[in-house]
């Protein structure tokens, strides 16, 4: 990666933190207890990132308000039980966030989490002083729009030519293809190293400390 890179922007699902069988585990638990179909383990790594309406639609097709209420509150309570024990950080990736420090290279989040989960999540894991800004479901348009990077990018007044985007799913890097900046996948997460690369991504690495080699 050239000198010129001035911010690099975090998925969190997936890509920092481990929680995504907890996220699917949930997705399951709360269809059931609805009633609806349960969805496979891959059918939920797929919607992991969307916002909560287009990712029912994906898994459960048209559902009524009242469908979408109960969903959103089962997920909520079923995610909130399983994570009396908390998702650990994925092995080597507090050492790229203080290598991106230590190079004075900014750091933010887009989630498809909401504000009140990630803020959850940044105080349990004691990680925030490492993030200039973050962006989340309930305050952007759904990936892969590419609002979120565009917020986040107007705000740190840095050039799209500076910017990499890293996650773990088709659309991470989709949502850094349609926003016009640079992307390196992860293969750990919820999508696999062929899929990542239809992308077509810088790279796609199998773990968190290969990073550096392009960031």
């Amino acid at each position: 990666m050239d000198k010129e890179l001035k911010l690099v922007i975090f998925d969190w699902d997936g890509t920092v933190m481990d929680s995504v069988m907890k996220i699917v585990d949930s997705m399951q638990r709360a269809a059931e207890r609805e009633g609806l179909n349960v969805p496979s383990e891959q059918a939920v790594k797929d919607i992991i990132g969307l916002s909560l309406a287009p990712a029912l639609k994906q898994l459960f097709g048209e559902l009524t308000q009242q469908q979408v209420d109960d969903m959103a509150q089962f997920y909520k309570e079923a995610y909130l039980a399983l994570d009396k024990n908390p998702s650990s950080l994925f092995n080597g990736i507090v050492d790229v966030f203080e290598s991106l420090r230590d190079r004075h290279i900014k750091i933010a989040v887009a989630t498809g989490k909401s504000r009140v989960g990630l803020d959850r999540l940044i105080e349990q894991t004691g990680l925030g002083h490492f993030f200039c800004d973050s962006m989340t479901a309930d305050e952007a348009e759904s990936k892969p729009h590419p609002q979120m990077i565009d917020e986040i990018v107007n705000r740190q007044g840095v050039d799209k030519s500076q910017i990499v985007m890293v996650g773990d799913s088709l659309l991470d890097l989709t949502m850094a293809n349609n926003a016009g900046v640079r992307s390196v996948g992860v293969s750990y997460g919820a999508h696999d190293k062929a899929r990542l690369l239809t992308a077509k991504p810088l790279a796609v690495v199998d773990e968190a400390n290969e990073l550096l080699s392009y960031i």
